[in-house]
């Protein structure tokens, strides 16, 4: 089955690709397309110089499409691979079956056979066996020693701030809060770190910041302490405090088999790092769990999976109450097109659903729902999505109301009840991805 144009553009690393590899959809710029039955597609699309642009795609890898392109781009895809998957899709015998050429041939041949080694255990002369003990343990040791002597510190600095007064946050600037943030790195503990940075950002930011400021500082305090007293915490809940930390853990919980669809798949970026957040849900099981990848600045992690595809696959839970966030295992077949649709809930059922997941993760930001039957509506100067059976709604976060997913999300509706996936949490819900009430594909708004 083609894929739709939705879902390859759902590809594209930035708007300037997306807009850039729409324009070359189209089949005047390609020759010698086309496709093969094992998953490969290529063609040579016309460039600035006299020789055209060697583009090929594998659409058949487990773990989302690769490409390949002779152009000097160094964004992944390109808008040359962009634009022959666009083509492709179209249908309309512009990509026809036929045998790959030799260079297509040979570069598919040669990454699915590395591939399939790092399947089977590694790279060919990769080192075996398994790092001393001991020598992890003492480390481990060493680090929680310093994340400790952070945690110490932080505390201390937010008793003084709140004995000094919260005015005092306004005075001090930004740099009180960076150097502190620079203490918490020192100190190995990046979770600290970043929530300490986005305490120096909340002084001078309108009404009603030093309530804001407050409410950050207790769920510091919080965290700082159940590290302090991490030992005295049920499992679950120690698990989530080391992982709100920064201390790294491994998907260590049994495999789980099942036809995962693609909810949503976006990027956040800084100046150091891009991470890729891909919702997924299990046909079976009816779980909605998290893959989180990361890329340094300027390459987009992998894999990259487009909404509305269904992947078959295992997949390993994280520690942590509560946490969705997964490992994603062996992969039996490709990513394909699907009608599977998540169950939906109300509105009231989704933030009830928030505060449940609370208590195993105070520090939780928001949890994955799927609303049922809800109406994107104005509401004064921002926007709600109104429960079609009910009389509730919830409001769109600052972000999703900024975004131009929201306009695709009003004119899906156009009034009607829609169903939509997205994630809920204090600040309200962002939408990622909207199905029409009857038949339709899946629209992604992010």
């Amino acid at each position: 089955m083609r894929w739709t144009t939705d879902q390859v553009l759902a590809l594209a690393p930035d708007a300037a690709s997306r807009k850039a590899g729409s324009k070359l959809g189209t089949a005047g710029p390609w020759t010698e397309a086309g496709s093969s039955d094992e998953g490969t597609v290529w063609g040579l699309c016309k460039g600035s110089g006299s020789k055209p642009y060697q583009t090929v795609v594998d659409i058949a890898d487990a773990s989302g499409p690769a490409y390949k392109c002779s152009c000097p781009s160094r964004k992944f895809p390109c808008k040359h691979a962009l634009g022959l998957l666009l083509l492709w899709a179209g249908g309309g015998g512009a990509v026809p079956e036929g045998k790959a050429p030799e260079w297509a041939a040979q570069w598919t041949a040669g990454r699915r056979e590395r591939a399939g080694v790092k399947r089977a255990g590694g790279s060919p002369g990769s080192p075996s066996g398994s790092a001393d003990p001991e020598a992890a343990r003492r480390r481990a040791e060493r680090r929680a020693e310093r994340v400790t002597a952070g945690a110490v510190e932080l505390e201390q600095r937010l008793a003084d701030l709140v004995r000094g007064g919260l005015a005092t946050a306004e005075q001090s600037g930004y740099g009180l809060w960076e150097e502190t943030a620079a203490r918490m790195v020192d100190a190995q503990a990046q979770g600290l770190a970043g929530r300490v940075r986005e305490l120096g950002v909340i002084p001078s930011t309108g009404p009603g910041w030093p309530v804001r400021l407050l409410e950050e500082c207790a769920l510091l305090h919080l965290l700082g302490q159940g590290w302090l007293r991490r030992e005295r915490l049920p499992a679950g809940l120690a698990a989530t405090v080391r992982s709100r930390i920064g201390l790294p853990a491994s998907a260590d919980g049994p495999p789980v088999r099942d036809r995962w669809l693609v909810l949503a798949q976006y990027d956040t970026a800084d100046a150091r790092l891009t991470t890729r957040r891909i919702w997924l849900y299990g046909a079976g099981t009816r779980r909605t769990v998290l893959l989180l990848s990361y890329g340094v600045a300027g390459r987009a992690p992998e894999p990259a999976l487009p909404v509305g595809l269904t992947l078959e696959a295992e997949v390993c839970s994280y520690p942590g109450a509560g946490q969705p966030r997964v490992a994603l295992g062996e992969r039996f077949a490709p990513p394909a097109p699907a009608r599977i649709r998540p169950q939906g809930v109300t509105t009231s059922r989704a933030a009830a659903r928030y505060g449940d997941a609370l208590r195993d993760d105070p520090w939780l930001e928001s949890v994955p729902v799927t609303l049922d039957r809800v109406i994107p509506t104005p509401d004064r100067d921002s926007w709600q999505l109104a429960d079609a059976d009910e009389d509730a709604a919830l409001p769109l976060t600052p972000a999703a109301r900024s975004r131009p997913g929201l306009w695709r999300l009003v004119a899906l509706s156009g009034g009607a009840p829609v169903r939509v996936f997205g994630e809920c949490g204090h600040q309200g819900f962002s939408p990622l991805t909207a199905w029409p009430d009857g038949p339709g594909e899946a629209v992604a708004l992010c």
